[in-house]
């Protein structure tokens, strides 16, 4: 029995922005392209949503919903690095991660050890961490599959938390609508409306072979998830780019002298976590990264230094440099080298 987590950041583009800029808050506001240049809603905010604005809407039509909707344009880079700080939290508990966007994954944490392996609480922490670290909230669902893990997010959005135990699975699906089951899109929706069925409790009605005669091969998959059952495994990155260890704290950090005195005990965590990695990965560059106390932040990699106290110590004297403000978050880190790449480059040589 797997234990699954999929986690999903609300209105994720909007909550950077939102966070960035308090002035967005508690207005309706989208990131998106502009109405006159044809633009589309990338996402927006829920006092938005109130108005039936929605992702994927063209600018124009959102405006006649929604007047006084403010449309800021995307800054990707700043949603990329939101991304990789919270799969950087992910990989905390385990390295079975399927990213499916920048701000939504699929976590494995069946033989994960934290928390005595309870899913609920670890989910809980992620939770705690994100808003912590970035100040931004996820919702998260926790199930034995992925399929129900996936609609379990979207249960208690935003900034929500919901469990469907292994005893709950059969009670939970009986209820669900068809639309709601992965892979049934309009058309087959429909086709199943025209035969009846509504819920998966209507889809169990009807005979196994019925409905590989009807669907084909996706009869049997319609079968298997009105009774609760996906086997997908999740999907794990097949490279890692780095591996890294970061830490928020509950006070700042005044001065260069007070993050000092953290870079042991982060430089402990990330030994033991690169000594979990596969052996094709070699080291490579060192990093580190400092967020201040106003939530900007930077990142400073260096070819050929070493990976000791000392060669990171020098690393975080300059990065602090170009902020000399209080410090919130300490990240340590070096990218990764794979094997397999030389050995292509090589072969290609």
């Amino acid at each position: 029995m797997r234990k699954i987590i999929h986690v999903d950041c609300d209105a994720f583009f909007a909550a950077i922005e939102m966070r960035d800029d308090p002035s967005l808050a508690n207005r309706p506001m989208a990131v998106g392209g502009l109405a006159e240049q044809r633009g589309v809603i990338a996402t927006c905010n829920y006092e938005a949503r109130a108005y039936g604005v929605r992702s994927a809407m063209a600018s124009a039509h959102a405006l006649k919903l929604c007047p006084d909707l403010l449309i800021v344009r995307p800054r990707r880079e700043a949603y990329r690095e939101a991304s990789q700080e919270i799969h950087t939290i992910f990989r905390t508990y385990t390295d079975l991660i399927e990213p499916l966007s920048l701000d939504e994954a699929f976590l494995d944490v069946t033989g994960c050890e934290h928390f005595a392996g309870s899913a609920t609480r670890i989910a809980q922490d992620i939770r705690r961490r994100v808003w912590q670290q970035l100040r931004i909230t996820v919702s998260a669902g926790v199930a034995p599959n992925k399929f129900l893990a996936k609609i379990a997010s979207d249960w208690k959005k935003p900034d929500g938390l919901f469990v469907i135990t292994p005893a709950q699975v059969d009670e939970f699906v009986l209820g669900l609508p068809v639309t709601k089951l992965h892979g049934v899109g309009r058309v087959t929706a429909e086709k199943l409306q025209r035969m009846g069925v509504r819920t998966c409790a209507d889809l169990r009605a009807r005979n196994r072979l019925d409905l590989l005669r009807d669907f084909g091969s996706f009869g049997e998959r319609l079968w298997g998830l009105a009774h609760g059952i996906d086997e997908r495994p999740v999907q794990v990155e097949s490279r890692r780019q780095s591996v890294s260890v970061e830490n928020t704290y509950d006070r700042d950090l005044p001065d260069l002298a007070a993050c000092l005195e953290r870079l042991p005990e982060l430089l402990q965590e990330l030994t033991r976590r690169m000594a979990r990695l596969d052996s094709r990965y070699r080291p490579g560059k060192p990093f580190v990264k400092l967020k201040f106390h106003d939530f900007t932040q930077t990142t400073l990699e260096q070819s050929g230094a070493g990976l000791e106290l000392e060669d990171y110590a020098d690393l975080l004297a300059v990065a602090f440099a170009r902020g000399k403000r209080p410090v919130r978050l300490i990240g340590v880190g070096v990218r990764l080298i794979d094997s397999r790449d030389q050995a292509e480059q090589l072969r290609l040589f």
